[in-house]
């Protein structure tokens, strides 16, 4: 069994309407620029949303999917011993953003603390997304960051 670590709500994920969801994903190793790419590959994924699923989204829910991005491709970059994937999927409702590494160490989640040097990566990421889970999984973690959209 995958131990795993959830925020908001507790409850099971909310079925999707749409049995098919836009995809994109990408392996990243770690080189310098990936995590400009990682937010590139972002970018166009939304772009391609907005036109073929009709989704809705303001520029603060796409800069929060970006940072989330930037922050859950960071720490797989500084904590991860090889490789991750990105992984994008969404529909008019939804958008979830899920990194795969190879570290099987969930993430510490802290209480908010101005003061602390460091260590603010997942706790932007809780503040930012509809609910955010982490769990082992055979090849490490996954952990995922999921958006509602507007309607």
């Amino acid at each position: 069994m995958n131990e795993q670590v959830t925020s908001r709500p507790a409850g099971p994920p909310a079925p999707d309407r749409y049995p098919e969801v836009l995809h994109s994903a990408e392996v990243f190793a770690g080189e310098p620029g990936c995590i400009a790419r990682a937010r590139a590959l972002a970018d166009r994924f939304l772009v391609r949303l907005a036109a073929e699923w009709l989704a809705v989204f303001g520029e603060r829910t796409r800069g929060d999917l970006m940072l989330a991005v930037s922050e859950l491709v960071t720490n797989a970059d500084r904590y991860s011993q090889g490789p991750y994937l990105l992984e994008l999927e969404g529909t008019a409702e939804r958008v979830s953003v899920t990194v795969y590494d190879s570290s099987a160490a969930l993430p510490l989640f802290f209480a908010p603390d101005p003061t602390r040097p460091g260590g603010h990566g997942m706790e932007i990421v809780v503040a930012l997304c509809d609910r955010l889970t982490a769990e082992r999984v055979p090849v490490g973690k996954r952990i995922r960051a999921e958006f509602q959209l507007s309607s």
